[in-house]
């Protein structure tokens, strides 16, 4: 680039190049269909069409951009998707959460689990135990249950995206009535409570004697990828101590979901973690 269009970038969009680099980078990564022409690329980002045909080739030099050859469009190249993997190694959800739960349990005086979706299911990752003897559906770590049995995958599945929702739904009904837990009318009144209220609690059920409280954990779109749970006796979870609790659990899971690493290989294979923590 030569002094005459540098300057003449920089009176057209009055932002350094980096955030011109940024934001053709966001452009790309926001297309439908995964391409674009560098013509609505340029519209997009509000920038000439010269101008970002400069920065698209300025992103291919660095391997970060591919264009196809047929069809002139361009992408984000595999190179940039292998760079943001290499950088998502680091910080799973178990080791995110672990210090929540630990401080829940140490507070609350009661039994705290991390729960996490794996397609129609949800698996314990991971549990900070209580004083109190309680059962739970999933039972230890590893464990798995139907999303929609127990109030963390109940969490889970009330804030799973519409379509994957129902999806869900329509496959675990069956399922569901093997623990006598719902009919269609009455999950899905329990999910609209869990979505209105922002937390799923029982505090009697199937399992006599015991009570049950979980607030989803989001990912950065808004979608539950798991779940926070406190299970203790029914006595512990009366009407005026469950506000406390919720306050507690809506707290600890807002911050997880701000350290949420959407590469995370725990989120997409939860059931191939176990055994990796002493």
């Amino acid at each position: 680039m030569n002094s005459t269009e540098r300057k003449s970038d920089e009176k057209e969009t009055g932002v350094s190049a980096v955030s011109r680099l940024f934001a053709v980078l966001r452009a790309l990564g926001d297309c439908p269909d995964g391409s674009e022409r560098v013509t609505q690329l340029a519209q997009q980002v509000g920038l000439s069409q010269p101008t970002t045909h400069r920065l698209l080739r300025s992103l291919m030099d660095e391997g970060m951009v591919e264009q196809d050859l047929r069809s002139k469009r361009y992408r984000l190249s595999l190179e940039f998707f292998a760079l943001a993997a290499r950088a998502g190694q680091s910080g799973n959800l178990r080791d995110v959460v672990r210090p929540s739960l630990l401080r829940l349990s140490a507070s609350l005086g009661d039994s705290l689990f991390l729960l996490a979706r794996s397609g129609f299911d949800a698996v314990c990752l991971d549990r900070s135990e209580g004083p109190y003897p309680i059962r739970t559906f999933t039972g230890d770590i590893g464990g798995r249950v139907a999303l929609g049995v127990g109030q963390g995958s109940l969490a889970i599945l009330a804030f799973l995206p519409e379509e994957e929702r129902e999806t869900v739904i329509r496959y675990n009904l069956p399922r569901l009535r093997d623990f006598h837990l719902y009919d269609e009318v009455m999950l899905r009144s329990e999910i609209d409570t869990v979505r209105s209220t922002g937390y799923a609690a029982r505090n009697t059920g199937v399992l006599e004697g015991m009570a049950g409280l979980a607030v989803p954990i989001l990912d950065r779109d808004g979608r539950a990828v798991a779940a926070l749970s406190v299970a203790t006796i029914s006595d512990r979870l009366s009407a005026d101590r469950m506000p406390t609790v919720v306050d507690m659990l809506k707290r600890e899971a807002t911050a997880i979901s701000q350290k949420i690493n959407p590469f995370d290989p725990v989120l997409r294979r939860p059931s191939q973690v176990f055994g990796q923590r002493e």
